[in-house]
């Protein structure tokens, strides 16, 4: 009780030389067969952690397109707000009923705006930087082009370092 493993049937039926427990046990390591930690302090026999941290290989999206859909998240709920406000405010009858109206329509319209930015901030981003889903994408003739470039400036600088090495030697006397 209060353990953060789970045991299940299944590791009980396997070889003992295919179980963690078995490889442990066949390095001369003990233990227990049913419950709490064995002698040699090693984990029960059978048992493994209830989760394994994994990093983040990378984010699911890009950071300016995640900083955009908080943007808009952000100001769609300030609309909504402002939208059940001033449908409160009509139902009491308030004075503020009209500024609110007019503030909700004010909102809408960069709510609307906050969600294009959205959708246009993640085109932009998959232009640029390419997600490539087919052989002929323009992003991966692009950084070819980029590698190629960067490729012939570095054998320019290194045939330059060579030449000044060598004292100059091997070059014309004039242009």
């Amino acid at each position: 009780m209060g353990s953060d493993t789970v045991t299940g049937t299944a590791e009980w039926r396997e070889a003992p030389e295919e179980s963690e427990a078995g490889r442990r046990r066949s390095q001369g390591g003990r233990t227990a067969p049913h419950g709490g930690e064995g002698p040699g302090g090693g984990l029960r026999y059978g048992s493994r952690p209830l989760w394994v941290e994994e990093p983040a290989r990378r984010h699911p999206v890009p950071d300016p397109v995640r900083a955009a859909a908080v943007r808009a998240v952000l100001v769609i709920a300030v609309t909504l707000i402002q939208a059940m406000v001033a449908f409160l405010c009509t139902l009491a009858g308030s004075w503020l009923a009209f500024p609110m109206v007019m503030s909700s329509v004010a909102g809408t319209v960069v709510a609307t705006w906050a969600a294009v930015d959205v959708w246009v901030t993640r085109q932009v981003w998959n232009q640029r930087h390419g997600v490539i889903s087919e052989p002929s994408s323009t992003a991966r003739a692009l950084r070819r082009e980029r590698r190629a470039r960067r490729r012939q400036e570095r054998a320019a600088l290194r045939e330059q370092e060579r030449i000044r090495r060598r004292g100059g030697a091997g070059q014309l006397s004039h242009p």
